[in-house]
């Protein structure tokens, strides 16, 4: 389809930013991508990461942890001061540590190398479908429907927004998809492996690191909760994983 067609069509294709210093890797998954039906955009250090993305403005960024004159922790730092937008990092198979980090930054997911397209496609599809719900405007006049209610917390699943007090509390897109997941369940425990299925779209066998759940119940705690440490509402099952619990 040329792009004349697609815009006289109203089709927009989701933009992804690659930004890697190894060349063949930005050039293997510009091609697989833009295959599958994204357009891309790439660069090859941390600053021109962060420069092509200001003036892009993409759906996705993929980003490698180790890049010339900043690393894809400045990369996700700068982007996450003013932006959402879901971040899937490049890290080294054995360092733990990168991973951890990464998503505390804000990632919403990371991708071990050496990997398979294929698998980072799937990572790519699954994030973007957890992240790029559009937002449903309520009918002027009427009460918001799906609006939930717990404490000084209010909930809205269909414009996928959370306030506290009537102030907006900024999550990325992941981060309320594991939150929607919870309080649409209150009460009931989830495992790690469970959530990653849910919201991450794991599928059963994958062998995965399940702090990546861990992390991102500890940035929705920092955002949520009164006291961190001493959380009322996401609360952990002890020998199951965790679970929400509505206060009045």
């Amino acid at each position: 389809m040329t792009d004349d067609l697609q815009n006289e069509l109203g089709e927009v294709k989701q933009k992804i930013l690659v930004a890697d210093d190894e060349a063949s890797i930005r050039r293997i998954l510009e091609t697989r991508l833009k295959m599958t039906g994204y357009d891309v955009v790439t660069a090859e250090d941390g600053e021109e990461a962060v420069d092509v993305y200001n003036k892009t403005m993409p759906d996705l960024v993929i980003l490698d942890v180790m890049m010339p004159k900043m690393d894809g922790y400045g990369v996700t730092r700068e982007i996450r001061r003013t932006s959402d937008v879901p971040i899937i990092i490049l890290t080294a198979l054995g360092d733990v540590s990168e991973r951890i980090t990464g998503l505390e930054l804000g990632a919403d997911d990371y991708v071990i190398k050496p990997f398979s397209p294929k698998e980072l496609e799937a990572r790519v599809k699954a994030v973007l479908r957890r992240t790029t719900t559009k937002e449903i405007a309520a009918p002027s006049g009427k009460t918001a429907k799906n609006v939930i209610t717990t404490g000084s917390i209010k909930i809205d699943t269909a414009r996928r927004q959370v306030y506290r007090k009537n102030e907006r509390i900024r999550l990325t897109g992941m981060e309320f998809s594991l939150l929607e997941l919870l309080v649409n369940n209150s009460g009931q425990a989830y495992s790690r492996n469970e959530i990653l299925q849910h919201v991450w779209a794991y599928p059963p066998d994958h062998r995965i690191d399940t702090r990546v759940v861990d992390v991102h119940i500890s940035r929705l705690r920092s955002k949520l909760e009164a006291d961190p440490a001493n959380p009322e509402l996401i609360l952990t099952a002890r020998g199951i994983g965790y679970m929400f619990q509505r206060i009045n």
